[in-house]
């Protein structure tokens, strides 16, 4: 058994696809992303809570904030990857689960939505 607390934002960002021939997509343009993660735990801290949603809402409003209105292929994260939703969601995941302070947390999930019908997630681990 476990417990799952989640939270969504979104914002505007761009990126175009290298290495391959995936007509417009090859070509710089702007996605309305949502992203939506998802944290798990066994048990709740003193107060009830797996995380405090204040906490979660404070660490992916700064993430939100750095990828905000910016070209993905522009940042280091991104060097040397193609700027799938795919590898957008691994590294978002993964710079969340850094900042995110939580004893009872087992793992985190990231879904990025890049339209209405399109989305990747990644899974991580964080304690057993």
């Amino acid at each position: 058994m476990s417990y799952i607390v989640a939270v969504k934002r979104d914002f505007v960002g761009q990126h175009f696809l290298i290495g391959g021939d995936w007509g417009p997509e090859n070509e710089w343009h702007s996605h309305h992303y949502y992203v939506e993660v998802q944290l798990e735990g066994g048990s709740l801290d003193k107060h009830g809570y797996l995380v405090d949603i204040v906490d979660i809402e404070h660490n992916l409003e700064a993430l939100v904030a750095y990828y905000k209105d910016k070209t993905l292929n522009d940042l280091p994260e991104f060097e040397g990857l193609n700027p799938s939703i795919e590898h957008f969601s691994r590294i978002f995941a993964t710079q969340l689960a850094e900042r995110i302070q939580a004893p009872n947390l087992t793992h985190l999930a990231l879904k990025v939505w890049e339209n209405e019908i399109a989305w990747a997630s990644y899974r991580l681990k964080i304690r057993d």
